[in-house]
């Protein structure tokens, strides 16, 4: 299968605009580990996820396909990263704890990942794997960005994406179910913020290198009349997630 690395090209605008999860998801999966020793964080981006579990797990290891990823990630002392497909790793077996996958199983080969969580998850351990749809402001934003999403970008998302918007429901999914709560992203950000955070999207950037402009700067001016600058609005994301144990 090939590897989609959509991300490297914009790692450093992945890094500062894109949301954090909520503190209550975490704490919905450590309630059902069994210990807390060792943890992978598949696909870590700018390690976001890596960072939040390393403030509970003794060693946390972290992968990513993409070295300009890895390179704008967060460092602690406890998280070893490398640069790693999901599919194949050069971790023992038996290892982990928790695997964790955020914003991102849409993107794997998920026969042969499935695979290595078995042989590199810890019986009884978890495999967490969560992502976020299409965020929400107040309905003439809301209205603004399903224009943008569909008609601008729409072209340029890959077919994967469609994955996310079903919320993973057509993902399979070969562990013991333990069923979530729905969760949140909620963020207070401004028009510029917003902005960025589009513009790190995938199929932003595709229609960037199509057509050698950013599509976003008129998108943007399009909000000025409804979002001034500086301005404050609360965002947000609902998340949802697939979390089960490894036999």
């Amino acid at each position: 299968m090939e590897r989609k690395d959509y991300f490297s090209q914009q790692s450093s605008a992945y890094a500062t605009f894109r949301p954090t999860y909520p503190d209550a998801l975490y704490r919905f999966i450590f309630r059902h580990l069994k210990q807390k020793v060792c943890a992978w964080d598949c696909a870590t981006g700018n390690g976001q996820v890596a960072r939040y579990l390393a403030r509970h797990f003794q060693s946390v290891y972290a992968t990513d396909i993409s070295q300009q990823q890895i390179n704008h990630a967060s460092q602690t002392p406890n998280i070893v990263y490398s640069v790693s497909p999901a599919e194949k790793t050069v971790f023992d077996d038996r290892k982990f704890d928790l695997i964790t996958v955020a914003q991102a199983l849409h993107w794997f080969d998920v026969s042969a990942f499935y695979q290595e969580v078995v042989r590199t998850g810890k019986p009884g351990g978890l495999i967490a794997a969560w992502g976020y749809a299409l965020l929400t402001v107040n309905p003439v934003v809301d209205e603004l960005l399903l224009q943008f999403y569909h008609l601008k970008a729409g072209p340029f998302w890959d077919s994967a994406r469609r994955l996310v918007e079903n919320h993973y429901r057509d993902i399979s999914f070969p562990f013991p179910a333990i069923d979530c709560p729905e969760f949140y992203i909620r963020a207070n950000w401004t028009l510029d913020q917003f902005s960025g955070y589009v513009t790190s999207w995938s199929a932003t950037q595709k229609y960037i290198h199509t057509h050698g402009a950013d599509p976003v700067g008129e998108f943007r001016d399009s909000l000025r009349s409804v979002w001034k600058p500086g301005q404050v609005r609360e965002v947000t994301f609902p998340v949802f997630m697939k979390l089960g144990r490894i036999g």
